[in-house]
């Protein structure tokens, strides 16, 4: 596939001025990155992920602040692999997400970072202290995908965002940031911040030292690279269906957890499982429960686990369990409800 230039060229024009900050001379890294001159000055102008990855590495290392001038002082060559290192021991992604906050928070006072729980959310916040307003923007940016991309890399899973938010109003470049972020994305909030299921924070992470020493070539690319394999899903899809606020149909599953349903089912795919096979397992989870706590009608159960009938129930049931509702009932002994 063709390589589509979709990051906006003034988040290049960020690193420039990290450049002229340092007194340093950005030709040599913009040749290397394949970015004439003249695209710089298109205000609608855009590079491809891989340009501007390869921009953003030299940059780093040339002037030894991975920061690239966000900050007060330099975040020397080889900060986040030192915060990325120190995580790997943690249990889950929990842990490993809370020492990586507070271990930057030790390398910088502009921010500080932070993780809280709610609602069955896991939100990370973004408190400002002094940014300077010419690079606020792609520094938020960056750190937010920072932090999304090394938690995917660390459970080996893509963490499905709920919603990410930015304390300014939408730039001209605002179309890119549901590709930075799938999901609901907010301008002119109280703070930048990062939500998700606060169920991935229970992940058992599934990398090593050996993991990261095969990513360091390629590190900047946890800021660029959107994961596919979503380890959670299955649990997520089956909390839908239980909860039946939403419909049990691909469609809505999909919108509901803001993926396509094409990305939907190989995900599921992926992970062993199908819809069908999530459904089925539902449905006979809450019969199975309807025919042992209650003393409802057959009929009405059928109909409550979504099923048009008795009849067409009582034979999915016989492929579950070798019986039919009313021998299983039997067997359960059901105490009136």
């Amino acid at each position: 596939m063709k390589p589509v230039s979709a990051t906006p060229v003034s988040f290049v024009r960020m690193i420039l001025l990290a450049y002229e900050r340092y007194g340093a001379d950005p030709a040599a890294a913009l040749a290397k990155a394949h970015i004439a001159p003249d695209a710089l000055q298109r205000p609608d102008g855009a590079v491809t992920s891989g340009q501007f990855q390869v921009l953003a590495g030299e940059a780093m290392r040339e002037l030894d602040d991975e920061a690239l001038g966000w900050f007060s002082r330099r975040l020397r060559w080889g900060s986040y692999v030192m915060l990325l290192r120190a995580s790997l021991t943690s249990p889950n992604l929990g842990v490993a997400l809370r020492r990586w906050l507070r271990h930057h928070n030790l390398l910088t006072d502009d921010i500080m970072l932070a993780l809280s729980v709610a609602d069955g959310l896991a939100t990370v916040t973004v408190a400002e202290r002094r940014l300077d307003p010419a690079v606020r923007e792609f520094c938020l940016v960056t750190l937010l995908r920072n932090i999304h991309g090394i938690s995917c890399w660390l459970v080996d899973s893509h963490i499905a965002l709920q919603e990410t938010a930015f304390p300014f109003a939408p730039p001209a470049h605002a179309a890119v940031y549901p590709v930075l972020f799938p999901g609901s994305v907010r301008f002119a909030a109280a703070q930048a911040v990062l939500r998700f299921d606060a169920h991935y924070l229970a992940l058992p992470l599934r990398r090593d030292d050996k993991a990261l020493n095969a990513l360091l070539p390629q590190a900047l690319a946890l800021v660029v690279r959107q994961y596919r394999r979503d380890r959670l899903l299955v649990q997520r899809v089956r909390t839908l269906l239980q909860s039946q606020v939403v419909a049990a149909n691909a469609n809505a599953l999909a919108d509901a957890l803001h993926v396509s349903p094409r990305t939907l089912h190989r995900q599921l795919q992926e992970e062993g499982a199908s819809l069908q096979v999530l459904k089925d397992e539902v449905r006979r989870e809450q019969a199975m429960e309807a025919l042992c706590r209650t003393r409802r009608p057959i009929k009405q159960v059928a109909l409550a686990v979504g099923f048009r009938n008795e009849k067409s129930f009582a034979r999915a049931f016989r492929q579950w369990t070798g019986e039919s509702p009313a021998e299983y009932r039997r067997k359960a002994a059901v105490d009136p409800a």
